[in-house]
């Protein structure tokens, strides 16, 4: 089976953080974070961290994955799927950047 390979943008620097910085193409089709990028062959790049910018012109935070960074600047990316950690459920989401519980016993807290 042979599936098409959604492009989302172009690696456009490291920032200084440490970071892969991603232009991103695909405007209304931003990223989430936690998913990965991809290159041509399937070659996992990194994963996001959080889109950032304005809404006609974003940007992805990328932590990368791989050791060669500088031969991966300005190659095109593509969604690559979600890497959950092991802290991260399907009971637990993300607003505002801040982790709410959902079982029963800390339901509405702050984790």
């Amino acid at each position: 089976m042979i599936t098409e390979l959604e492009e989302i943008g172009e690696i456009m620097h490291l920032a200084k953080s440490g970071r892969l910085i991603v232009k991103l193409t695909a405007i209304g089709k931003e990223p989430r974070s936690g998913e990965l990028i991809i290159d041509t062959k399937g070659k996992r790049i990194g994963k996001v961290i959080e889109v950032i910018g304005p809404v006609t012109a974003p940007y992805a935070s990328v932590v990368p994955m791989i050791d060669r960074i500088n031969k991966i600047i300005g190659i095109k990316v593509f969604r690559g799927g979600i890497q959950y950690s092991r802290q991260t459920s399907r009971y637990m989401h993300s607003r505002q950047g801040k982790h709410f519980g959902h079982d029963r016993a800390t339901r509405g807290t702050l984790k």
